[in-house]
C-alpha cells in the first residue's frame, strides 16, 4: 500500500509541476514575444509616456497593448503580477525531487558502481549543487561579466558543463540529468525571485510616490531585463530535461553528460533563432544548424547495426562463452525480475515499470531492443546495480538477445 500511495503522490505532484511549468514557460515566451514586437506609438501616446505599442486579434475580439516607458501618471487600482507561475513550478519540482529521488527509488539517484551513498548523504550533494551554482551565478550576475552577453553566455554554459560532468561523476544518470534540470530551474526561479521582482516592486514603489525613477531603480530594471533574457533561453533546455526521464538511451550512455551537453547547447541555440524572428531578423541558418547537429548527435551515439552488430555479437558470445536458456532465466530472475515481473517483489512497484514484465523468456524476447538498450548497451538497469550485476552477466545476455533476434 505503502508503495502505491506513493506513486499517486508522485503523479499528482508530477501532473501540478507540468501544468505550473506550462503556466511559466508560457508567459515567459509571451512576454519575450510581446516586447520583441512592440511598435513606435503615435505622438498622443508618446505624451502619456508610452513606450511602445502593439494590436492582436485573439479569441473573436481585438487587443491593444501599451507598455509606458516608466509608468502611468496614476497607479492602476488592479495591476497583475506574474511570479506564482515560477514559485509553484519549483516548489512542486523540488517536492518532486525528494518524493522520487530522494524518498523514493534510491536506484534513479545511486549508482554504487561510482560511488557508495548513502540516500541522505546523496541528497545533500544533490542540493549543495543547487545551492552552490545559484550562490556562483548570483555573484557572476553582479559583477561586470553581465555587461557582455556573449562573454557571459560563454561563462554559464562553461559553468553548467562542468557541474553537469560532476554530477555524472556521482549519480546514477537519470539522477545527474534531473539534478542538472533542478539546478537550472532553480537558476531561473532566482532570477524571478532575487531579481525581477524586487526591479518590480522598486519601480511600483516610485510610480505610486510620484517620483522621477532614480539609478538604482533604473539599474534594477535593466538587470531584471537581463535575467528574464536568460530564463528565456533556458526555457528549452530545461523543458529537455524535465521529459528525459522516459528515454534511458540518452541519460544511461556512458557518455551522457557530453549528451546532455549537446542538446543543451542546442536547444538554446535553437531558442536564439526565434528570439531574432520576434525583432524581425529572420536567419533560417541558424535552425539549420540545430537540425544539422541533432542528426550528427543521433548518428554519434546510435547502436551499432549491420557488420558492426554482428561481429560485436559475435566477440560477445565468444567472451561469454555458451550461454543456456536457463542461464538467461537465473539472470533475469536475478536482476531484473525483482522490478520488471507482473507481481513486483520490489517494494518501489506495485506493477512492471513501463508495463516491461519479463516472468517468462518468450517476455524477454519480446523486449528485447530494450533490454539490449538499458542492461547491455548501457549500465542503467538494474537500477543502481542493487543486484550486482557484472559485466560478464551484461555480455551474457547480450549474446543471448543478439541470437534471439
Amino acid at each position: 500500500m505503502a508503495a502505491y500511495l506513493s506513486e499517486w503522490l508522485s503523479l499528482l505532484i508530477r501532473w501540478f509541476h507540468v501544468i505550473a511549468g506550462v503556466a511559466w514557460i508560457g508567459a515567459s515566451f509571451y512576454f519575450i514575444w510581446l516586447d520583441n514586437h512592440l511598435e513606435d506609438p503615435p505622438e498622443w501616446k508618446k505624451k502619456k509616456g508610452i513606450k511602445g505599442d502593439l494590436w492582436a486579434v485573439h479569441g473573436g475580439g481585438f487587443y491593444e497593448v501599451a507598455k509606458y516607458k516608466l509608468g502611468p501618471e496614476k497607479m492602476p487600482g488592479i495591476l497583475h503580477w506574474f511570479k506564482w507561475e515560477a514559485y509553484s513550478t519549483w516548489l512542486s519540482g523540488t517536492a518532486l525531487l525528494f518524493s522520487v529521488y530522494y524518498f523514493g527509488s534510491p536506484g534513479y539517484l545511486i549508482d554504487n558502481a561510482k560511488m557508495e551513498l548513502s540516500t541522505l548523504s546523496a541528497a545533500l550533494i544533490g542540493l549543495g549543487f543547487i545551492g552552490g551554482v545559484l550562490l556562483v551565478y548570483e555573484l557572476l550576475i553582479r559583477s561586470p561579466l553581465a555587461r557582455n552577453g556573449m562573454a557571459f553566455g560563454a561563462v554559464l554554459f562553461a559553468l553548467l558543463l562542468v557541474v553537469d560532468w560532476a554530477l555524472f561523476q556521482v549519480f546514477a544518470g537519470r539522477g545527474a540529468f534531473i539534478h542538472v534540470g533542478a539546478v537550472i530551474g532553480t537558476l531561473m526561479v532566482g532570477n524571478v525571485f532575487l531579481g525581477i521582482m524586487p526591479s518590480q516592486r522598486a519601480l511600483v514603489e516610485t510610480v505610486e510616490q510620484g517620483r522621477e525613477p532614480d539609478e538604482r531603480v533604473a539599474q534594477l530594471a535593466a538587470l531584471a531585463k537581463l535575467r528574464s533574457t536568460h530564463n528565456n533561453y533556458l526555457t528549452l533546455p530545461v523543458i529537455f530535461i524535465m521529459i528525459s526521464n522516459h528515454y534511458p538511451m540518452l541519460y544511461g550512455h556512458a557518455h551522457g553528460w557530453l549528451i546532455l551537453a549537446a542538446i543543451g547547447f542546442i536547444t538554446a541555440f535553437a531558442r536564439h533563432f526565434f528570439n531574432l524572428k520576434h525583432r524581425g531578423v529572420y536567419r533560417p541558418s541558424i535552425i539549420l544548424a540545430c537540425g544539422i547537429m541533432t542528426v550528427i548527435l543521433i548518428g554519434v551515439i546510435a547502436p551499432p547495426t549491420g557488420k558492426q552488430a554482428a561481429a560485436q555479437a559475435a566477440a560477445a558470445a565468444e567472451a561469454a562463452g555458451e550461454v543456456s536458456d536457463a542461464d538467461i532465466h537465473s539472470l533475469v530472475s536475478t536482476h531484473c525480475a525483482g522490478c520488471h515481473a507482473k507481481e513486483p517483489s520490489s517494494p518501489a512497484f506495485q506493477a512492471a515499470p513501463a508495463g516491461i514484465a519479463l516472468d517468462t523468456l518468450d517476455e524477454v524476447v519480446q523486449h528485447n531492443d530494450q533490454i539490449m538498450q538499458a542492461a547491455v548497451n548501457s549500465q542503467y538497469m538494474p537500477l543502481g546495480n542493487t543486484t550486482g550485476m557484472t559485466e560478464e552477466d551484461r555480455k551474457k545476455l547480450g549474446a543471448w538477445l543478439q541470437a534471439h533476434k
